[in-house]
């Protein structure tokens, strides 16, 4: 036995691969064939998964309205994996790594038959001699494997499907929705590790990103109190200015009227009561419901009523009603809101939380409130912001009021409280997110140099709170 060839680690190293990974060193026709077979499999199920990505993220609005109106299982099952963007996406990563990484392993394993290293060498023997001097046949063989496979990868499980998924994402989206579905609970384990990884990465980035903005913002403001002039309509210019700033960091929430203040007619009304309710009210749209305010039929536009003044009790009015609605989440910013409400040519939208209850309504004057300033007509005699101011340094505020309108009142910018109220809204929600239970009357506690006290409570809310400001 030749001395050197019993030393060659490369049949040793071989050996060992094929021990551990429990694959024979030699490969009949048969078991080659179904190897081309498997990678093909495999490279197919890599492009269903990297097609996933790009049709289900590129589904707009109207794509999803669209689908909505189809009323099927696979309807239920996009909707259900939008809802999960972030288990969605999780989810496709770790499916396409693993079959991603079945593909190198396979192919590796057909090309170490397919293609040796005394062939590549023998390739390079024809070559003259300074070249075949800078490459050995074992890195000609190394290349060779990478680029073959990554050329495979990229175009059938990566460029091609992405493509073809843009072309046609409502398609595809119904093909996967239960598939990803299937396999978001096979990898719920690893996926919600990944999630929770990049949640603390997100929330540290986004800690710097903020305090960056927040110092931007700080520039800002100084710059429009430096450069608007001092004159009788300044302060106005300069609320304006910082409203227009601000405007795109505020979501629907912070601006709604809530549930509890929505003012808002039962479908099965009858027409007397109805035109008392609208006289009492004085709006030029209320929301109709069935039963409840969380099944909203439509919308009633008060114009429409005009014609029909002297009709009796009787009277069908509920054939003047609006059946195009607009639903809203509490989340969406109120930049994208103002261009929704100029593409679809309406005033009002219904806030719904994330169970699809209804959290409350916003109109354009809302909106535009937070540039401008509070709107008023002929019909606003009461107060939209309910307080008492007791002196310059104590105010007494309704629990319900939104923290947006507190610190308007207060004269403070309103991302004053935004480092302890969590997803409060309100003053009372504040309180509610520092205490964690509904605290007793007389209660006090303080932020910073803000001292707040309940005035009023029930067993279910909190009803009045007093602010005492800094002194200085």
């Amino acid at each position: 036995m030749n001395k050197s060839n019993s030393l060659d680690p490369e049949p040793f190293l071989s050996l060992n691969l094929g021990f551990l990974l429990f694959i024979p060193l030699e490969i009949s026709p048969v078991g080659l064939s179904f190897g081309i077979i498997t990678v093909l499999i495999l490279l197919f199920f890599s492009a269903l998964i990297s097609s996933s990505e790009v049709a289900f993220f590129s589904l707009t609005i109207n794509d999803l309205e669209r689908i909505t109106q189809e009323n099927s299982k696979a309807t239920e099952r996009i909707l259900k994996l939008k809802e999960q963007p972030r288990s969605l996406l999780a989810t496709i990563l770790i499916s396409n790594n693993f079959i991603n990484i079945a593909i190198v392993i396979v192919s590796e394993y057909l090309l170490r038959f397919l293609l040796t290293v005394e062939t590549c060498n023998s390739w390079l023997a024809g070559l003259p001699d300074p070249l075949s001097g800078l490459i050995s046949g074992r890195i000609l063989y190394f290349l060779i494997t990478v680029v073959g496979v990554t050329f495979l990868l990229v175009l059938f499980g990566e460029v091609a499907p992405k493509i073809y998924a843009k072309i046609n994402n409502v398609s595809l989206a119904r093909f996967m929705a239960g598939k990803l579905l299937f396999l978001m609970r096979i990898f719920r384990p690893v996926s919600s590790l990944l999630i929770r990884g990049t949640n603390v990465i997100e929330k540290r980035l986004s800690g710097r990103t903020a305090s960056g903005n927040l110092t931007s913002r700080e520039d800002i403001d100084q710059a429009i109190e430096l450069t608007v002039k001092d004159d009788m309509h300044g302060d106005k210019e300069i609320d304006i200015l910082k409203g227009i700033v601000k405007f795109g960091d505020i979501s629907v929430k912070q601006i709604m009227r809530s549930r509890v203040d929505v003012v808002s007619i039962d479908f099965r009304t009858n027409y007397r009561e109805l035109l008392n309710v609208v006289r009492n009210a004085g709006y030029s749209r209320i929301p109709v419901y069935d039963e409840d305010l969380d099944n909203i039929t439509g919308i009633l536009y008060v114009k429409d009523l005009l014609e029909h003044l002297d009709e009796e009790s009787d009277y069908e009015w509920q054939e003047l009603i609006e059946t195009n609605v607009l639903y809203v989440p509490e989340a969406k910013k109120i930049d994208d809101l103002l261009r929704e409400f100029q593409k679809e040519r309406m005033h009002m939208a219904i806030v719904v939380d994330e169970f699809g209850g209804s959290s409350g309504i916003v109109t354009l004057e809302d909106i535009m409130e937070e540039v401008i300033g509070e709107i008023k007509d002929e019909f606003d005699d009461q107060v939209e912001v309910e307080y008492r101011k007791l002196d310059d340094f104590n105010y007494i505020f309704e629990g319900k009021t939104l923290l947006n309108d507190v610190c308007r009142v207060i004269g403070v910018d309103t991302t004053t409280f935004d480092e302890i109220k969590g997803d409060a809204d309100s003053v009372a929600g504040l309180i509610l997110e520092i205490v964690g239970q509904i605290p007793k009357r007389e209660y006090e506690l303080q932020y910073d140099d803000y001292r707040f006290k309940i005035i009023s409570v029930d067993d279910r809310r909190i009803k009045q709170i007093q602010i005492t400001l800094p002194p200085s």
